[in-house]
């Protein structure tokens, strides 16, 4: 069984998710702000039961949630803790109800924090920021029952060998709620599967496999092999990303996501194996939807 999933926003339908700056917020007094906050988290939990009412009636069967669904969370001067929102009873209530309607549905829910987010830097305060985001992340994934948060290694600094070190043992370092959720997603210029695959075993951390990552980043791995070795990471449902190139294969650049999935850029060993696909396209739900026709016509 392949399982399809969402990325965050959407394309046509009437689901908006809502965010706001710290500049504008700074206009306000504190309580004005944590008001303002307040009802932003409010309307995000609505949103989000309506995209996985969405997805349910659409055969889509997983949604990754927006980064940013209780808006500034951490940020350093505009941060809250939840219970310092006028609405948080609220707030939890209708997040956990998102929780129990995914549930029901059986709609996978994952997260995938910001590039800014990595376990790698050299830098201790950019360490404990990343840490504190995730934290946030997983308070929430508690709420919603998302089993996932996935981050990227980051970059090189210089030292590949050194920084794998570094990021193991910041991974080392997290939380349970975080440590039990986190994935590890090879990318398109510096950590290819082959790179991270001894890192995911030994900390026992699955692997998020990205076909295009791979493509644009390559290894002594064909894609068969990096897909097996990457569902050998799991002790669940595996999850996995595609994508096709905005310009194409040929182009100078290929990183860039297309609006849709070329079906011939689908792996064709991924169909016999049971595992959660993310449409990385940007017509979001179009993209998925026509992925699936696609595939169902071949």
């Amino acid at each position: 069984m392949i399982r399809f999933g969402l990325c965050c926003i959407f394309r046509e339908q009437p689901i908006k998710f809502r965010r706001t700056t710290a500049t504008y917020l700074s206009k306000f007094n504190r309580r004005e702000q944590l008001a303002r906050l307040s009802a932003l988290c409010l309307t995000n939990a609505d949103s989000l039961m309506k995209s996985l009412a969405f997805c349910n009636e659409n055969g889509i069967g997983g949604f990754r949630i927006n980064s940013q669904i209780l808006p500034l969370k951490t940020h350093p001067d505009i941060g809250y803790d939840i219970e310092d929102l006028p609405d948080a009873g609220q707030i939890i209530d209708r997040f956990q109800a998102c929780g129990r309607f995914s549930g029901k549905s059986t709609i996978r829910t994952t997260f995938h924090p910001d590039q800014f987010i990595t376990l790698s830097s050299p830098r201790p305060d950019v360490i404990e920021r990343s840490i504190a985001d995730l934290a946030y992340q997983a308070q929430v994934a508690e709420w919603v029952g998302a089993d996932v948060i996935n981050i990227h290694a980051g970059g090189v600094h210089g030292d590949k060998p050194g920084t794998l070190m570094r990021l193991q043992k910041n991974i080392d370092r997290l939380p349970a709620p975080i440590r039990q959720r986190l994935t590890l997603e090879n990318d398109d210029k510096s950590y290819s599967p082959e790179d991270l695959l001894p890192v995911c075993a030994k900390l026992g951390v699955p692997m998020v496999y990205d076909v295009h990552h791979h493509r644009c980043c390559q290894d002594g791995l064909s894609i068969e092999d990096a897909s097996r070795l990457a569902m050998e990471t799991w002790d669940r449902e595996p999850l996995f990303h595609i994508s096709s190139p905005a310009n194409g294969w040929q182009a100078p650049n290929s990183r860039g996501h297309h609006d849709y999935i070329n079906v011939d850029d689908f792996p064709l060993v991924w169909k016999s194996m049971d595992i959660t696909i993310e449409v990385e396209a940007k017509a979001k739900e179009l993209a998925v939807l026509k992925l699936m026709s696609d595939l169902r016509r071949l």
